[in-house]
């Protein structure tokens, strides 16, 4: 063992007794190993007097040439040496951390009326950076909100109160559709902009009890100046963000500005998942796999974890709750090991989500040794409790604009894949207005009533695109039918995509990167696109068959050609000869000339 070797084992024993972090060499001067400690000749000595060391600890020992050490100040310089070191070089034998995405951002742009986007590149302009959000769907329904919430302009157009006043721009489709109160040609004061985009800040960091008490004084002074329009407006965005306050709040809204750490490990993963609480709500949730290479204690695997994460999430809270004390302890923060209370729940909670995390994992890299497809199944039959294989999955969804053209679609996925062919269209006929659940019952006890008479296969799983409303009223088609309790039926929520069993108060949670609920996810986006394209295939019906199916000599590939360029019949009456043959030539150009010509 080089270790061993005279020369080496002399530059060990004069090593100093301080903290400091030591490189190890290999025989072509490469470094494979990386290492901290409060005292750098014992921690080194150790490697050497060593008696029951791992396989992989021997090996590393083995190779062992040349060793270097830096000497720094205290624990917590080593620590984050260490870590800075282990980055740039990458030495063979450090734990790896498994994890080399680049997450999202929510950014406010340094602008005058700024804009607010999500982003996984950070440009140094002075703009601000909320996150990093470790599930880009949160990042995507943090975003959904505030769009919802506050009109705020998505265009790049160079805006300046000069250039506003000049009348250098024009609005766009955007605020004709809503989506936008045009600050480009001055429909929208400064500073009732930047009071939208405080608020959102706000939002971001946390705080929104204070952008609810801040709404609920406009609204009052909406109230009391008679505009009931704009109070409304108000009323509505303060019930949104009380809605989204109560599905993320979990403890005592006294709570605010801690992290929490929990920790588990096995033979060759070591897994910490870390929440970030701003007022008794989680602000941030990351989950880490750390590969372990050689023998290390889990004080130290913890304290890195630590380091890093912390580093990535931008964290500077002071409290810090952790499941025991890392080997080093970070200058200005309290470590905290709760026995009982709020923090102990959220402790428990912190370790729910590593187990779950741990889990998936290891149902991962099992399902990677099985066959693809069975092993899916087996997942989905596992996770939601099936009492058998769902070989047969069916998904409904409803679709209609504002009432008009009720329809629904039902889609099959058989072992796990699209059967297209099995794929049905309904005409919603029996309720009248935008009704989602009277639609979702109607359906469900045609679809299971035909397939009763006709004798065909049941499903080994109904998915039910909605929450508890539409599962509700499924189950009661199913109970007409006496096939509730006969086939398994669950419900899946677009919004944080949760999932409802009949009967049960509270939705059930799968990992976001569960195989069971992307393939759920798969089912009800496949029902929603079946279900959509054909409510656009009716609402596009009447502006072709009523006028252009009449006109002879023109096919349907043409009409939708036309269709498409010209967008309406109206347009495509009041075209030019000469715009017409631009878009489908010139013979059926005159075709449809002469066609409306003799119409007029």
């Amino acid at each position: 063992m080089a270790l061993y070797d005279d020369e080496l084992k002399e530059k060990v024993h004069k090593l100093p007794a301080s903290p400091g972090v030591y490189q190890y060499f290999d025989a072509t001067g490469k470094i494979i190993y990386i290492g901290k400690a409060k005292n750098l000749k014992n921690r080194v000595l150790s490697y050497l007097n060593k008696v029951n060391q791992t396989g992989k600890t021997q090996v590393l020992v083995r190779k062992i040439c040349d060793l270097k050490y830096i000497v720094v100040e205290s624990e917590q310089d080593a620590l984050l040496l260490e870590n800075n070191l282990i980055k740039k070089y990458k030495p063979k034998y450090n734990i790896l951390l498994k994890d080399d995405k680049t997450y999202p951002w929510i950014c406010i742009v340094k602008e005058p009326f700024p804009r607010v986007f999500t982003t996984r590149r950070i440009v140094r302009d002075g703009s601000e950076y909320f996150g990093p959000y470790t599930s880009a769907r949160f990042a995507n329904t943090l975003m959904g909100l505030i769009r919802s919430l506050y009109k705020l302009r998505t265009c790049r157009l160079p805006l300046n109160t000069r250039s506003i006043a000049d009348g250098k721009f024009k609005v766009c489709l955007e605020y004709h559709i809503g989506n936008c109160q045009a600050p480009c040609v001055g429909r929208m004061p400064e500073e009732e902009y930047n009071d939208f985009i405080s608020q959102i800040r706000n939002i971001l960091k946390g705080n929104i009890s204070s952008v609810i008490v801040h709404l609920q004084r406009k609204m009052e002074e909406f109230a009391s100046g008679l505009q009931f329009e704009k109070a409304h407006e108000v009323k509505t965005a303060i019930e949104e963000l009380r809605t989204y306050q109560s599905k993320s709040t979990i403890v005592n809204p006294g709570l605010s500005d801690i992290d929490v750490f929990s920790y588990i490990e096995d033979e060759r993963y070591a897994y910490v998942n870390y929440l970030r609480i701003i007022h008794g709500a989680v602000n941030q949730v990351h989950t880490i796999e750390i590969e372990k290479k050689v023998e290390e204690e889990k004080e130290e695997i913890l304290a890195f974890a630590i380091y890093e994460i912390r580093q990535m999430m931008k964290s500077a809270s002071k409290e810090v709750i952790v499941p025991f004390y890392p080997d080093v302890k970070l200058i200005d923060i309290q470590y905290i090991i709760p026995k009982i209370g709020d923090k102990k729940q959220l402790l428990e909670l912190s370790e729910r989500n590593v187990a779950y995390f741990k889990l998936d994992k290891d149902r991962q890299r099992t399902l990677k040794k099985e066959d693809s497809k069975f092993s899916i199944l087996k997942t989905i039959k596992t996770e939601l409790k099936l009492p058998s294989l769902p070989h047969r999955m069916e998904c409904f969804d409803n679709s209609n604009t504002q009432g008009t053209n009720p329809v629904a679609s039902c889609v099959v996925f058989l072992d796990g894949k699209p059967a297209k062919r099995e794929y049905r269209k309904f005409h919603v006929k029996t309720v009248e207005g935008p009704d989602d659940f009277a639609s979702m019952e109607e359906i469900i006890l045609r679809r299971y009533r035909r397939v009763l008479e006709e004798g065909r296969e049941l499903p080994d799983l109904i998915v039910i695109d909605g929450g508890k409303g539409q599962l509700h009223s499924a189950v009661n088609s199913l109970k007409k039918l006496d096939l509730y309790g006969k086939i398994p039926i669950i419900g899946l929520a677009k919004r944080m995509e949760e999932i409802y069993y009949p009967g049960d108060k509270d939705p059930y949670l799968l990992a976001k990167n569960s195989v069971s609920l992307k393939t759920l996810m798969h089912i009800r986006d496949e029902a929603h696109r079946f279900g959509i394209t054909f409510h656009r295939q009716l609402r596009e019906k009447p502006l072709t068959k009523s006028v252009l199916n009449d006109i002879k000599g023109i096919g349907k590939k043409t009409e939708e050609q036309l269709i498409r360029h010209f967008k309406s019949v109206e347009n495509i009456r009041k075209a030019s000869l000469a715009e017409l043959a631009a878009a489908i030539g010139v013979s059926k150009a005159k075709i449809v000339c002469e066609f409306f010509n003799g119409e007029s």
